[in-house]
């Protein structure tokens, strides 16, 4: 094989068919979506909801956005909404979701998907029974370099796939980042930030055969540091998260063929390097680089309606739902069991 990358399949974000959002919870997140959406898609946010209306309201102001409502109830009965944006905290998203779709909208729900992996399959009987379109917004799944490393992966091209590798870690101290520390808000490491290498491994492997984590809990409760192997037939992937410390944020696959590395951080917008028998090749940055790719998603998530589609192809529910059980297992491995269920 020689050291050369293929094309990245995803659509420019800017080409998808509009739909009218509706942002519930106005939050970090949410702001820096919208700015994403209006720097980069046809997309409109025509509502907010929260459970303050003055923070409606300075959302709205702050965006050019025409609604803010005072409750997550009347954002989802907004009959100019297509489709909801849940961006509450992690132990919210099972309630938001569920009201969202019980409205008649579309979803896109903010990682994790949910607190637990029982969650997840009520939302997901929930999508199907609806036939509404329900997606998990793990950014990093959309974005083109992501799609150069499935390619890379489902073509062969790495050979046979013996180890993945995938970190992240932020150093977000009570202080600075309350809500993870919290366990009724479903916070801690894991959920909020090893989603995205549990989740890379899933898309790399699958679903493991077997896994084994060690983990450190926060005062609070919650988990604070978190390593664990997935196994799936004879490869190995380790993740590790933390919310003590600033580490790499890499990513890597290695196979009999090659490896591909992925460099900081590698679930945003990211370089790539190949390494083969063929020498050694990098692939620059993405144009749309940092947070601002969460617009591949709302693109992605446009697309699939327009086509009459109630699940993506890239993130099916029933994966979802995967990666919500190996988290549930490490979570209970590592102790943190009693807040699983």
């Amino acid at each position: 094989m020689s050291a050369a990358f293929p094309a990245s399949r995803i659509s420019d974000p800017g080409g998808a068919p509009p739909l009218r959002w509706g942002i519930l919870g106005p939050g970090g997140i949410a702001n820096t979506f919208v700015q994403a959406l209006a720097r980069h898609t046809k997309q409109r946010v025509v509502a907010v909801g929260s459970r303050s209306v003055d923070r409606a309201r300075t959302f709205a102001d702050t965006h050019g956005i025409d609604r803010a409502h005072g409750s997550y109830g009347a954002l989802v009965e907004d009959p100019d909404v297509d489709v909801v944006y849940v961006a509450t905290p992690t132990g919210q998203h099972h309630e938001n979701t569920l009201s969202a779709i019980a409205a008649g909208k579309h979803v896109l729900v903010e990682k994790s998907f949910s607190r637990t992996a029982t969650g997840a399959r009520e939302m997901v009987a929930a999508a199907r029974a609806a036939d509404v379109l329900v997606m998990e917004a793990m950014w990093t799944r959309f974005l083109p370099h992501l799609d150069v490393v499935r390619q890379l992966v489902g073509d062969g091209g790495l050979g046979e796939i013996q180890t993945v590798l995938a970190d992240h870690g932020q150093l977000l101290t009570p202080g600075g980042a309350p809500r993870l520390h919290r366990p009724d808000l479903g916070g801690g490491a894991l959920l909020d930030l090893g989603v995205y290498p549990v989740s890379f491994a899933g898309l790399v492997l699958g679903a493991p055969d077997s896994i084994t984590a060690v983990g450190e809990l926060a005062p609070t409760g919650v988990d604070a540091t978190v390593s664990a192997v997935l196994r799936t037939g004879s490869a190995h992937a380790v993740v590790t998260t933390t919310l003590t410390a600033r580490t790499p944020t890499t990513a890597s696959i290695s196979g009999t063929a090659g490896r591909v590395e992925i460099a900081a951080d590698f679930y945003t917008p990211a370089e790539l390097t190949l390494v083969t028998a063929g020498g050694r090749r990098t692939r620059g940055l993405d144009a749309i680089r940092g947070h601002e790719g969460l617009c591949y998603q709302a693109a992605h998530l446009a697309q699939q309606v327009a086509d009459g589609r109630t699940e993506s192809p890239l993130l099916p529910l029933d994966e979802t739902v995967s990666i919500m059980e190996t988290m549930d297992e490490i979570r209970r491995q590592i102790a943190v069991g009693r807040s699983v269920d």
